[in-house]
């Protein structure tokens, strides 16, 4: 079964860097896209950032400039890179990867536990 898992999540002041980590493992046959999304209380889940396999990327507004993504194929990990933090980006994270698993024949979307990125002012 594929499975995502996450990591890098945690406490950082205002200002500060925190890069978030997450890999698929699994019978995984190919990855078409990878990303994060955030859910805080209250609101919809949102992306944050996207890569798709050929390499083009997608920001959300509030974190262009400040947070870049990236990919390691070689080890079906995402990388989030994430600067210049503020408080506002306080969140619950979730990795996302649109994923073939052996023998389905198809994509669908695998999902992560989701990890705390907390921002103190």
């Amino acid at each position: 079964q594929v499975q995502l898992v996450e990591s890098g999540g945690g406490l950082v002041q205002a200002g500060g860097s925190l890069r978030l980590s997450c890999a698929a493992s699994g019978s995984i046959v190919s990855i078409n896209a990878m990303g994060w999304y955030r859910q805080a209380p209250g609101k919809q889940r949102e992306l944050v950032a996207r890569i798709i396999s050929y390499g083009s990327t997608n920001y959300a507004d509030s974190v262009k400039g400040r947070f870049t993504i990236s990919r390691d194929n070689a080890k079906n990990t995402v990388l989030l890179q994430m600067n210049s933090l503020k408080p506002e980006d306080t969140c619950v994270y979730y990795c996302n990867a649109i994923i073939m698993e052996y023998g389905s024949g198809w994509y669908r979307d695998y999902w992560g536990q989701g990890t705390q990125v907390t921002v103190s002012s």
